[in-house]
């Protein structure tokens, strides 16, 4: 492709994303919704208004995205009339295009997370599979891969709960990762991820292949609403383990949550157990807990209307053992995932949290029915 051929093609694709977004209608809705936060009785309502000012800020990912997006087109067709002219080089139009070409991508590609749970944050949970610490080891290496990836994105993370293997790793870990469209990118992680390597524990040297299961779900805010049946509800509480000395907790801050959850399409009765002890502070936990068996209830649901409307495909899997999405082998320096054949050979990179590319091609392919 030409260089003006370029410039034609990114120009239709930025008008094309401008129509399909529909900017013009999301910045009028904007300036409307502006005007109400600046009324005398605005904060009369601090739950409608905090999810007014959260609808504002939605709009504004858009808008603000896709004014980079024109505005770098517009500097691509300008900086096109000097090359013409003979007023700028190749390099300089060359470079442009690259920009021009990667901002228009990365809009293109966060445009395939127009559900409304996409934009909410995420929890994640880790579980280690059968294998003892060799498991439980890569339980906590994929534990930090999702804490190297939500820094790097500039997302928070907290632990809500986490057990500790025997002898090394984790058993298992929940963690809530904050920040927007975290649950639209990391959803693409849930499943089983196997690893294939020389094991560290095994005296003999030998080879050793361990699975440890990744869920993923919305975390679900004050502008969805969530029934709880409060008479189906119980808690208990326990002391917080430590590291011993001054880290023991000697006062029952740990809550469990038991909830008898009834599903209402099937009928089918199950027990949701949800544990937390993020702080030294029982009612902050409890409210906590309260938050991620919400969203619990939250995806349940979300996941009968998917399945009401056939668009769960038999790429998104349970959680169970043998429904692997991604194989890390670390003696081939290989990792692949088993959904969209996408693989690299920089291994230390993804175990950094390096896993945009495996994300977006999990996305580019599934899209919108993801």
């Amino acid at each position: 492709m030409t260089t003006s051929e370029s410039i034609k093609d990114l120009t239709a694709r930025k008008d094309a994303l401008h129509k399909f977004l529909d900017i013009d209608n999301l910045a009028t809705q904007i300036a409307t919704e502006e005007k109400k936060t600046e009324e005398p009785t605005f904060w009369d309502d601090p739950k409608e208004a905090q999810r007014l000012l959260k609808e504002i800020k939605s709009k504004k990912t858009w808008t603000t995205s896709f004014a980079e997006v024109a505005e770098s087109c517009d500097d691509l067709n300008v900086l096109g009339e000097f090359y013409e002219a003979g007023e700028a080089t190749e390099e300089e139009l060359l470079a442009q295009i690259a920009e021009t070409q990667k901002k228009v991508e990365e809009l293109e590609f966060k445009n395939m997370l127009r559900s409304d749970s996409d934009r909410l944050d995420a929890v994640l949970s880790i579980n280690a599979g059968a294998g003892g610490v060799e498991a439980q080891d890569w339980a906590e290496m994929l534990m930090r891969m999702y804490i190297r990836y939500a820094e790097t994105h500039g997302y928070k993370v907290a632990i809500s709960n986490s057990l500790d293997g025997d002898g090394a790793g984790i058993k298992s870990c929940t963690m809530q990762i904050e920040g927007d469209f975290a649950y639209g990118y990391l959803k693409s992680e849930t499943g089983v991820h196997r690893l294939v390597r020389v094991s560290p524990f095994n005296a003999q040297g030998k080879r050793m292949t361990s699975f440890t299961s990744v869920s993923v779900t919305p975390l679900v805010d004050d502008s969805i609403e969530v029934v709880v049946d409060m008479s189906r509800l119980s808690w208990d509480t326990f002391r917080s383990g430590g590291a011993g000395g001054q880290n023991v907790n000697k006062v029952e801050s740990g809550v469990r949550l038991r909830y008898q959850y009834k599903d209402p399409y099937t009928g089918a009765e199950e027990e949701i157990l949800i544990e937390n002890t993020e702080t030294r502070d029982q009612p902050k936990n409890k409210e906590n807990a309260m938050r991620l068996l919400r969203s619990q209830l939250y995806d349940r649901e979300m996941k009968h209307r998917m399945e009401e409307k056939d668009k769960i495909k038999a790429s998104q899997k349970k959680i169970e053992w043998g429904s692997q999405i991604r194989s890390y082998v670390m003696d081939d320096r290989r990792v692949k995932d088993h959904r969209t054949n996408y693989q690299t050979s920089d291994v230390a990179g993804v175990m950094d949290g390096h896993i945009d590319e495996f994300i977006k091609a999990y996305l580019m392919q599934f899209g919108a029915d993801a």
